[in-house]
């Protein structure tokens, strides 16, 4: 029994010494590994911050502009596309050229197969707008990296991650003294401010990602851009939304790099602020929208028109919604009178900016031959700037349906050309724009189909002295958005940084 005993104390022993020396031996591999991995740690933070000074290096060797001048830069990889946005661009080049004699502009642009001439002259013919002097481009070849068609999946991310290299090509051939984003490519913020050592302002039309966004994959909505394979399947949603949260929260850390932010309306406003934070930095600048040349147009009476005609001015990107525009008119045929119906027509104005758009646009063609109202479809592609005011002009109805668009100049420019508006009822439309102008109704807002329908049906059906007294006030709710009003809020929520560059200059 003892000797029982003694063995079984023995093995017990053996298994304690063999254990501790297992676990001895586990705690120096486990010191090693950590002090092997700490060594690479402080190998790789000195190796990037030898290639962070090469770079910085590199970067100030780059070419600067002529000394005794400010060089400021706009990031505007479509400038020639002829939406919104560029004319953004244009009156804010042309507002500090006005105010500044020393400030020298340049824009950075994909539009590698148009010469500078035929920029400027497509902004004059589009917009009305010619610079008081010279300004130089600067031609980017890897703008295609940024285009959504390279992306079936991860589109946000990868479009963020093309715009990264795309701000290094631009930085590789000119470093500014002031760095202004026209476009919302919020991840170049950190290569001109970090590396370029520049000043950074922005000009957001939209939030890359929003809260809106969020929503509709959490809520399962399907989307432009929520296909209907993730909205339907629970698993994909919830991965889908968490990756979203986590490009929202590196969308934040971008966008805080910017000394300057300048946004179009109040849905950006709140977007912006709620995902970067800087409520004391950020601005509210109505985009200028070219109000005087659309209120100046002769008026020509609903009777004596051939048509009645709906006007759709918007590029043909998809969140522009035009598939919702054939369906709203095809019902629209269905609940007029049948001598209405024979006079209405639908005339669909937009740029086309590449392939995707060239194809999105036969895509709508075929979708109108299906739902048999290809013959009361006029198609307007790059209509110049005499050929929309005609079409405005001749119109009776403006229609926009955008789901939570940012602002809406089109709709601004619809208003302003006597076109009674029917816009999606969200974002700038229904907070900024289509709103009671001194107690008077400025247009309808809609959602769907069958609500721009009736919509449209309700204004043919209005007396010409109901539609006048829409027009009426519609007409002088606008003059907030004009192009002097933009200047002088440009100008002044912009003073502080490019005043304090002068200084330093």
């Amino acid at each position: 029994m003892n000797g029982t005993t003694t063995n079984l104390i023995d093995s017990l022993m053996e298994l304690f010494n063999l254990t501790s020396e297992m676990l001895s031996l586990s705690i120096r591999v486990w010191s090693l590994g950590i002090m092997i991995l700490l060594q690479l740690l402080v190998l790789l933070a000195g190796l990037a911050c030898i290639c962070w000074f090469l770079l910085k290096f590199c970067v100030y060797t780059l070419r600067r502009g002529e000394p005794g001048y400010l060089h400021v830069a706009f990031f505007h990889p479509y400038c020639n596309a002829g939406g919104g946005g560029e004319r953004v661009l244009w009156c804010a080049i042309r507002s500090l050229q006005k105010k500044y004699q020393n400030v020298k502009c340049y824009v950075y642009t994909g539009d590698t197969d148009v010469t500078p001439q035929q920029i400027l002259q497509k902004a004059q013919q589009r917009f009305n707008v010619v610079l008081p002097r010279p300004i130089e481009f600067i031609f980017l070849n890897s703008r295609t990296l940024v285009e959504a068609k390279h992306y079936p999946f991860l589109t946000l991310m990868m479009q963020s991650v093309g715009s990264v290299f795309l701000a290094g090509e631009a930085l590789s051939k000119f470093r500014p003294d002031i760095y202004m984003d026209s476009m919302g490519y919020a991840f170049t913020y950190p290569v001109f401010r970090f590396i370029g050592g520049c000043t950074v302002g922005c000009y957001t039309h939209y939030p890359t990602i929003s809260t809106d966004m969020l929503g509709q994959v959490a809520n399962r909505v399907e989307s432009h851009n929520n296909r209907e394979f993730i909205a339907r399947n629970i698993v994909f949603s919830m991965l889908k939304l968490g990756y979203y949260h986590l490009f929202a929260l590196m969308y934040a850390l971008v966008g805080r790099c910017a000394k300057l932010v300048m946004v179009n309306s109040s849905w950006t406003h709140g977007h912006i602020t709620a995902l970067w934070g800087q409520t004391h930095n950020t601005h509210i600048v109505y985009p200028p929208c070219d109000t005087e040349h659309f209120k100046n147009l002769p008026r020509i009476r609903d009777l004596e028109k051939k048509f009645k005609t709906i006007i759709s001015i918007g590029q043909f990107r998809p969140e522009k919604d035009h598939t919702l525009q054939l369906k709203a008119f095809q019902r629209l045929c269905e609940i007029l009178d049948p001598t209405t119906v024979e006079v209405v027509q639908l005339v669909l104005i937009g740029g086309c900016r590449n392939e995707e758009d060239h194809q999105r646009v036969e895509n709508l063609k075929n979708l109108a031959s299906t739902l048999g109202i290809e013959d009361k479809i006029v198609w307007k592609l790059n209509a110049s700037f005499a050929e929309l005011l005609e079409c405005v002009q001749n119109g009776t109805v403006g229609l926009h349906t955008m789901w939570c668009e940012h602002f809406g100049i089109c709709v601004v420019e619809s208003m302003a050309g006597g076109l009674l508006m029917v816009a999606h009822d969200s974002g700038g439309p229904k907070m900024d724009i289509v709103i009671e102008y001194e107690g008077e109704q400025t247009g309808y807002l809609a959602t769907d189909a069958e609500s721009y329908a009736q919509a449209m049906k309700t204004i043919f059906e209005l007396t010409d002295e109901g539609r006048d007294n829409i027009r009426i006030a519609a007409r002088n709710s606008v003059d907030r958005f004009s192009d002097d009003q933009f200047e002088i809020s440009f100008l002044s929520v912009s003073e502080n940084i490019f005043s304090s560059a002068i200084t330093n200059e």
